[in-house]
């Protein structure tokens, strides 16, 4: 117990300059001719926001961040333009992607995210980055997103590691986070239909030994999207011999992100900070 508080101590005076610094991105259109997977809503853009760290400091890192929202909105602050700070501190580039919503099509926001790698890599010398390190990251819905990209997508629209935060994971009714389901899914299919949709987009029935790295992040008191959705996931990821790190803190319900008010706030960053060190 003596070493405990002057640990958290330095830690905190660590990530310090983190809370003081405040950056402002970058917004481009994803798609300046036209976006493909028309979902009814023309008003919906999907951009991005890139925040580059100091082309001295690039480590060649990069993530893509989905925002969650329940596939209805987009919490693109504390789980978005908010953790530009964190990853630029540590050389690594950060792209929030501002996906557009499905309205019962989920091809709309896989296109969005795929696009999203694929502009990163196509930009990859001006920006610093190396191809091969670009990452994926998601909360919750956009969670689910970013677990879809991680075990569906191919070639250039294939991350080499995935960050996942409470997130949605499995379609099956029992324990997914319904509002998600139906947003993405739509509500009018057969029940052999929606069936076979549930299936593809339960990301846990999706892992393979292609799967890329993952560091999980959950709440054991989350109501809003079970745990088991993140720890199923993990398993699956454990039996498939894919690299996985878990964190399940007590408490914190759910949708906490870059909040400094989550308890384990610093505990949780400085673990993320130590797995994105690892490899």
């Amino acid at each position: 117990m003596k070493t405990a508080k002057p640990l958290l101590v330095t830690v905190l005076l660590m990530l310090l300059p983190l809370a003081m610094t405040a950056q402002k991105g970058t917004v481009m259109n994803l798609w300046p001719n036209g976006a493909p997977n028309n979902n009814g809503d023309s008003n919906d853009k999907a951009e991005l926001t890139v925040f580059l760290p100091d082309a001295k400091k690039a480590t060649g890192r990069a993530v893509v961040m989905c925002p969650g929202g329940g596939y209805s909105h987009l919490a693109m602050q504390h789980e978005g333009t908010d953790w530009a700070t964190f990853f630029n501190s540590q050389g690594i580039a950060l792209i929030v992607l501002k996906y557009r919503m499905p309205h019962g099509n989920p091809q709309v926001p896989i296109s969005d995210a795929e696009e999203a790698l694929k502009t990163v890599r196509r930009n990859a010398t001006e920006w610093h980055i190396d191809r091969n390190d670009v990452g994926i990251m998601g909360f919750s819905a956009g969670g689910h997103l970013a677990s879809t990209i991680a075990t569906h997508s191919k070639g250039e629209a294939a991350p080499n590691f995935q960050i996942l935060f409470y997130p949605v994971i499995t379609m099956d009714l029992s324990f997914t986070h319904k509002g998600s389901h139906d947003n993405l899914l739509g509500t009018d299919h057969s029940k052999k239909d929606m069936k076979k949709l549930e299936i593809e987009y339960s990301n846990d029935l999706q892992v393979n030994r292609t799967t890329p790295r993952a560091f999980l992040a959950l709440s054991d008191d989350d109501k809003a999207v079970p745990a088991a959705n993140g720890f199923n996931y993990y398993e699956q990821l454990y039996r498939h011999d894919v690299p996985a790190s878990i964190h399940i803190y007590p408490t914190g319900g759910h949708g906490w992100g870059y909040r400094e008010s989550f308890a384990f706030h610093y505990q949780m960053i400085f673990e993320l900070k130590g797995w994105l060190q690892s490899f």
